[in-house]
């Protein structure tokens, strides 16, 4: 590919909003020319629909910016809890809508991979994410970060076959609990929550100015818990 140095001056001066709400917290970023110039980050367990908007108003304000000046929106797109991922990805593609820009969705368990030092993984890395049952949402990835293929819910016993044997670093906020079956695997030093930091910065290297993108999907690797009752709730005549 032929350089084009206006090409590259545009990519370092992007400014990138990054939200997420996919799991136990919730966390907002905005990344300039490689350096994250504002965040907000909290855990919880739940409140996200309350608290993400006002963390994004906080957010720019610090930064004395809008909407308006952004080049990209980037948002957790799962897998992760239900209600969490309708609510940043509600609240990313409504801004993106507005504001004319794109909306690029990242997996979330490529975004707590990040949190990770290369040099702790070793042979390689497994992200294992609650998800308020009794399976894990996993993915496996390489010494330098990359997936090595999708993520998937897994039950404790098909965790251990999709584990394997050999050298194995586990990260994600169900670390402690996947050690208990993991008997040889060690923990990382790394957070265990997606980070709109890592996000934006992933975001930034995916995306090229101009890159039109489609609206994100939630990726749901299982239904939610709560269904639609018969006859939309309605007794019967």
């Amino acid at each position: 590919m032929k350089y084009n140095p206006e090409e590259q001056i545009r990519k370092t001066n992007m400014l990138i909003l990054a939200m997420d709400s996919a799991t136990m917290g919730c966390s907002v970023a905005l990344w300039r020319d490689g350096d994250i110039i504002a965040r907000q980050s909290r855990a919880m367990a739940r409140g996200q629909s309350e608290a993400l908007v006002p963390m994004i108003d906080q957010v720019l304000l610090g930064a004395q910016t809008s909407a308006l000046d952004l080049d990209l929106i980037a948002v957790t797109r799962g897998p992760g809890a239900f209600t969490g991922l309708r609510i940043g990805l509600a609240t990313a593609r409504a801004m993106a809508l507005a504001a004319t820009v794109p909306c690029l969705g990242l997996v979330t368990t490529e975004v707590v991979a990040r949190n990770v030092d290369p040099r702790q993984i070793g042979n390689q890395l497994l992200i294992a994410l609650d998800t308020k049952r009794a399976d894990f949402y996993v993915q496996k990835f390489s010494p330098d970060r990359q997936p090595l293929d999708q993520a998937q819910a897994l039950t404790p016993h098909q965790l251990v076959a999709y584990a394997g044997t050999g050298p194995l670093v586990v990260a994600g906020d169900a670390t402690a609990s996947a050690l208990k079956i993991l008997t040889d695997a060690e923990a990382a030093d790394a957070s265990p929550l997606p980070d709109a930091a890592r996000l934006a910065q992933l975001a930034a290297e995916r995306w090229q100015p101009g890159q039109r993108l489609d609206p994100p999907e939630p990726l749901y690797l299982r239904p939610a818990d709560a269904k639609i009752p018969a006859h939309g709730g309605r007794l019967r005549p």
